[in-house]
């Protein structure tokens, strides 16, 4: 049985005012404050893009795994229903990592795409997760469709520390560290440090007050879901 949603508008207005502040901020410092790198020059902004939003995908597929697993223990639909929420927009912000990285590597790199360790998988992780979406939402059987994504959003998150140590386990064009590949100073420059840290805050901000949207609509749909039900019973 699913318990009536509680109203509750401040967190969702707070969480929504902190992510537009953060936002405009993060922009400001990206095009107005951030120096630009002596190297690749202004192509480089879209680091401050690219790099946030690859760690908050770790987040959201992270959280993703969590709550799955709480679900597989539990049983509480509730679980399956925040770990939903959080799989879409671990897909959007993925999504987003998979696009900006072919526009920072075809001026550096000279190409859009390679198979690249990082890269690939970055997109085998996509993949799992799109996997996970297509479990959720093809079933006949809902509850089994539920408990068999469940079980992919755990093990997909296995990919995460892949990622991450991907490139020191395998010869890979994709920087280890904040660093070019040029011999470039990098991020020793506080501004650009600054300018990372508010990127980051702002892009996991309006990730949490968009998983505090889409978990109560999910809800709304599973009151008005059990609403059909008995009325379809008790008719």
């Amino acid at each position: 049985m699913v318990e009536p949603r509680k109203a509750t508008p401040l967190l969702e207005t707070l969480l929504a005012a902190a992510a537009g502040a953060a936002m405009v901020l993060a922009l400001g410092a990206i095009f107005l404050f951030v120096p630009t790198d002596r190297v690749q020059g202004v192509v480089q902004r879209i680091f401050y893009f690219h790099v946030p939003l690859a760690i908050v995908t770790f987040v959201a597929f992270g959280f993703t795994a969590v709550a799955s697993a709480l679900y597989l223990w539990r049983n509480d639909p509730k679980w399956d229903r925040r770990a939903y929420a959080s799989a879409e927009l671990g897909v959007l912000y993925c999504t987003l990592v998979l696009v900006t990285g072919p526009i920072w590597a075809k001026p550096i790199w000279g190409t859009w795409w390679t198979w690249d360790a990082r890269l690939t998988t970055t997109l085998i992780l996509w993949l799992i997760y799109i996997a996970y979406l297509m479990l959720r939402n093809l079933t006949t059987d809902p509850e089994q469709g539920a408990r068999f994504a469940a079980i992919l959003g755990v093990v997909g998150a296995l990919d995460i520390p892949i990622i991450n140590r991907s490139v020191y386990w395998w010869r890979t064009i994709h920087p280890a560290v904040l660093v070019t590949r040029e011999g470039g100073t990098g991020l020793t420059d506080p501004r650009m440090q600054l300018t990372l840290l508010v990127a980051f805050v702002a892009l996991l901000v309006l990730f949490l007050w968009l998983l505090k949207l889409r978990s109560s609509q999910a809800e709304l749909e599973a009151q008005i879901g059990a609403v059909e039900r008995a009325l379809l019973s008790s008719a």
